[in-house]
């Protein structure tokens, strides 16, 4: 039996250690905190997605009581975008959280779901998407999505 080790590099710096771009993006996506419709998490997620042409897409986690139909602020910003420019590559997203008012201590990181459609994209567009995720501690910033999954399943896998 062979023992496999997986090694991943992520940063962790304070808000203000952040490129002016970067910060932009952390901050847009605490606002659409805001905009989150959580009433039974009262978990309110907000995501900023910056495309290479300098766009920038928004979105927030809308809850539904059947909860397979709401969708998650990742989602909505990257479906978003991709509806609207899917000619352009995402190239960094950043996602930040609250509850009863707070932003989290602790960076929160996406979903298996939105991890995916993400790494779809950087399979589709064949480049890394950078993923900033802000907690009051600081942020992690992640060189790839394929960092925050990666043994990977794309369509590869399918032919």
């Amino acid at each position: 039996m062979k023992e496999l080790n997986i090694n991943l590099k992520i940063q962790f710096c304070d808000l203000n250690e952040l490129p002016k771009e970067d910060l932009e993006l952390v901050e847009t996506a605490k606002e659409m905190t805001l905009s989150s419709y959580a009433p039974y998490s009262r978990f309110q997620v907000g995501a900023a997605l910056r495309l290479a042409d300098g766009r920038v897409f928004r979105g927030s986690n809308q809850e539904n009581a059947v909860f397979p139909v709401g969708l998650c602020a990742e989602r909505t910003a990257f479906f978003a975008a991709q509806a609207n420019a899917p000619e352009q590559p995402p190239v960094c997203i950043a996602i930040a959280a609250q509850t009863a008012g707070r932003f989290t201590e602790h960076p929160v990181t996406p979903c298996g779901s939105c991890r995916q459609a993400l790494l779809e994209a950087e399979v589709r567009y064949d480049q890394p998407i950078r993923v900033l995720l802000f907690g009051t501690e600081g942020v992690y910033i992640v060189p790839s999505v394929k960092s925050l999954l990666p043994l990977t399943f794309d369509g590869s896998e399918l032919a």
